[in-house]
């Protein structure tokens, strides 16, 4: 586990337990990296409920809430499904807060409008989403570890942001 990493995820357990929320992921091109990430840290079963690994659409559809007709149109990689696991998690597990991640790690499996490396982030809670885009191809580890980081930084400035952290 990246020092990083271990930092991000034990800031986040700092600023959600204080306050008594809870938090989950819903990843797909990350397989389970970001819950591992937040696992890592002694007690994030104090405020991490758990995660979903929708790999597949239909996973993504049945038990995420994803939109078929949002995946026909626009893929699994694109924002609005970024989006919608994030507010499917927060309901699938009973959470506040959810982060979630759609992507092509590669090394195989790009398009010339959706090349490898390119990763949709998204974080937040049922009313406030965000989102966020990576793109380039790093190679398939360095592609989900760099997606694993980003999402964790940016989840965390949201917290702050929300004004989580003490005062």
């Amino acid at each position: 586990m990246e020092l990083e990493t271990k930092v991000l995820s034990k800031q986040i357990q700092d600023l959600l337990y204080s306050k008594g929320k809870t938090f989950g992921t819903a990843e797909s091109c990350t397989g389970g990296r970001i819950a591992e990430a937040i696992i890592a840290v002694s007690g994030a079963s104090d405020y991490f409920k758990g995660g979903v690994v929708s790999y597949t659409n239909e996973v993504k559809e049945n038990l995420l809430g994803v939109s078929h007709q949002v995946l026909e149109e626009q893929t699994a990689v694109c924002e609005e499904v970024a989006k919608e696991m994030v507010l499917g998690a927060i309901k699938a597990l009973g959470v506040d807060y959810a982060v979630s991640a759609t992507g092509i790690a590669g090394p195989t499996g790009g398009s010339k409008e959706i090349p490898v490396g390119t990763i949709w982030l998204g974080y937040g809670s049922k009313d406030d989403i965000h989102t966020f885009k990576l793109t380039g191809n790093y190679g398939r580890d360095v592609n989900l570890s760099i997606a694993t980081n980003k999402v964790l930084h940016l989840f965390l400035e949201f917290l702050k942001e929300q004004h989580l952290e003490e005062v």
